[in-house]
């Protein structure tokens, strides 16, 4: 049977939400994934689910980062499958092999970052650091007490509060 790529999108969570915060990410380039089986954790501002694969295959890229706020239909995961009942999400494949090569020399470093040592950010917390002026990218010092140890908009209060 042969295989294809595909771009696997964010999920579109309805008119009202258009943004989803990545919360964790299970898989790393290179993992063979079942059907069914959970790739990464995702948040809207109104609930927090498991991402799960939509087919099986094999990993090729995972193009986000832990507390990463991506758009729906924003591609999260590029993927190499036999599925066909995906081949509309099927992507030029000319650039096949060097896909293939370069996600297998970025393997290790994206392993890392789906290790999860950065901070995760609630996109509410997200919101308010930016709206104070602050990066988030660049706080470390802050308490993450919100669900799965992220940082809520409750702590970014307290941050502020306490830098004043």
């Amino acid at each position: 049977m042969s295989t294809f790529i595909i771009d696997v999108p964010m999920p579109s969570m309805g008119a009202t939400v258009s943004e989803l915060t990545i919360i964790k990410l299970v898989v790393a380039p290179g993992a063979k994934v079942a059907k069914g089986q959970k790739l990464a954790e995702l948040e809207s501002d109104k609930s927090a689910f498991d991402f799960e694969s939509p087919a099986e295959g094999t990993i090729l890229e995972v193009k986000g980062a832990q507390g990463e706020v991506k758009r729906s239909g924003d591609t999260l995961f590029r993927m190499e499958t036999a599925d066909q009942s995906l081949q509309h999400l099927a992507i030029a494949t000319a650039k096949h092999d060097a896909d293939v090569a370069s996600h297998a020399a970025h393997a290790a470093p994206a392993a890392a970052a789906a290790s999860g040592k950065a901070l995760v950010w609630t996109p509410r917390a997200l919101k308010m650091a930016q709206e104070a002026g602050l990066d988030p990218t660049k706080i470390s010092d802050i308490e993450a007490t919100g669900p799965g140890g992220r940082v809520s908009g409750d702590d970014v209060t307290k941050y502020l509060a306490n830098r004043k």
